[in-house]
């Protein structure tokens, strides 16, 4: 049937497409075999056309099953429509986890690991670090297995595929034995704590994330994760850490929202996939009505990037809920922003006032840009398309794989040819 949908967030309406909902990848393959365009759509949590299409939309929502679990392998294969939280659950009632996740468990794998799509953690890759193997349904209607230990280094520009390469109908992700972790927030950590203690405070847990309004002289929350040896040890934590105050309740990332739906805090043990994201699977996640932007910038210069923005505190604060800083280790991705660099990201949660954030873009941009900033692949950014590809040093080979496994751009759109394929 022929639709006309929007994102999650409600800002970017896809075109005038069909949209299909097969079950099986057999289904997939007489869908794409048939079409002239086509594109994959997942949980639609991108803000920016990189889904969209002139053609067929393949939705994911029905390919949502786990397929297999390998526990001597330590792999779990899934198809593309598996949200994190449900696999989550799976994966720990077995005694398996994933090594990271994002703040959201309401994202699908495919989507995430096809955009580079990351949680936190100085030792933590973003999510399609995981990844050893794909089912691709490609140009022709053929279905392939791709597997890092058969196609060598060009998996890793097979696995960050920006929706170019094909459909995808199977992921195996490797897993690990679960863990668990508890998470308490801080308040009101010192400017001054990022300048001379960075380092430190991002090495403090397995996962740490500030978030501020940038309308003062300290950031606003602290949200330390800690990975636990055992379920039972000790909830107590330091009153101050960094000269921030240890919250007295939960809460929420936006502090006039009530915490109802982030995930348990004040150092409460629980799963991993019940602590690592910051908000529940079974409530409506961060704002709803909101636009994100997302730039990684080289964790050398994460400290110096922070100053570069607060710079601009009163341009931005009046058009913004809250942003967040984490860490990213670097990947052999090659379209990953962590591509041999591990990375400091700066996260917005824009009001939606587009027309005031779009004027706010190429502020920041211009302030980022001594640091080589990386706009993530599925958030909203105004980066000349000439610039961003100059930024990723695998470029030419990743056009060379686009090319080779669908030389017709039956999986193009505008979004690859204007920032990947250079062809607008």
């Amino acid at each position: 049937m022929t639709v006309r949908q929007s994102n999650w967030a409600g800002n970017y309406a896809y075109g005038e497409i069909a949209t299909h909902r097969p079950a099986t990848p057999k289904q997939v393959c007489q869908l794409v075999a048939r079409s002239d365009r086509i594109k994959a759509l997942g949980t639609r949590h991108s803000f920016n056309g990189i889904a969209d299409c002139t053609g067929d939309h393949c939705s994911t929502e029905f390919l949502n099953r786990i397929v297999r679990l390998d526990r001597a392998r330590q792999t779990v294969t899934v198809e593309p429509g598996v949200r994190y939280g449900h696999l989550g659950e799976f994966l720990h009632r077995e005694g398996f986890a994933l090594h990271n996740l994002a703040s959201l468990p309401h994202i699908s794998v495919a989507g995430a690991c096809a955009t580079a799509t990351h949680g936190s953690g100085d030792g933590n890759g973003n999510l399609a670090t995981v990844v050893v193997a794909m089912e691709v349904v490609t140009a022709g209607g053929e279905l392939v297995t791709f597997a890092r230990d058969r196609c060598g280094e060009e998996f890793d520009g097979m696995v960050v595929s920006l929706g170019g390469l094909g459909v995808i109908t199977k992921l195996t992700l490797q897993i690990v034995p679960t863990f668990s972790v508890r998470q308490h927030v801080y308040e009101n950590l010192p400017v001054t704590q990022i300048d001379n203690g960075f380092d430190a405070i991002f090495s403090s847990g397995y996962s740490v994330s500030l978030f501020t309004d940038w309308r003062h002289e300290f950031v606003n929350q602290l949200w330390l994760k800690q990975r636990l040896a055992d379920q039972t040890a000790a909830a107590e934590a330091a009153p101050t850490l960094f000269g921030a105050t240890l919250a007295p309740a939960d809460r929420h990332p936006i502090t006039d929202i009530s915490a109802e739906n982030c995930t348990p805090q004040m150092g409460a043990a629980g799963p991993w996939h019940e602590r690592l994201p910051h908000f529940r699977m079974e409530y409506t996640p961060s704002s709803g009505q909101e636009l994100q932007s997302e730039y990684f910038v080289p964790r050398e210069h994460g400290a110096k990037a922070f100053r570069a923005i607060a710079g601009l505190r009163d341009r931005i604060s009046p058009h913004l809920f809250v942003s967040e800083i984490r860490t990213v280790a670097a990947d052999s991705l090659w379209m990953s922003p962590c591509y041999h660099q591990a990375c400091v990201t700066i996260h917005f949660t824009w009001k939606p006032e587009w027309p005031a954030v779009q004027k706010l873009l190429p502020l920041i941009e211009e302030r980022l840009a001594p640091f080589n900033a990386r706009p993530h692949w599925g958030k909203l950014f105004t980066m000349a398309p000439s610039r961003l590809r100059s930024v990723y040093k695998r470029l030419a080979q990743f056009q060379e794989l686009l090319r080779s496994y669908d030389p017709r751009g039956k999986f193009s759109n505008a979004f690859l040819e204007t920032y990947i394929l250079d062809r607008r």
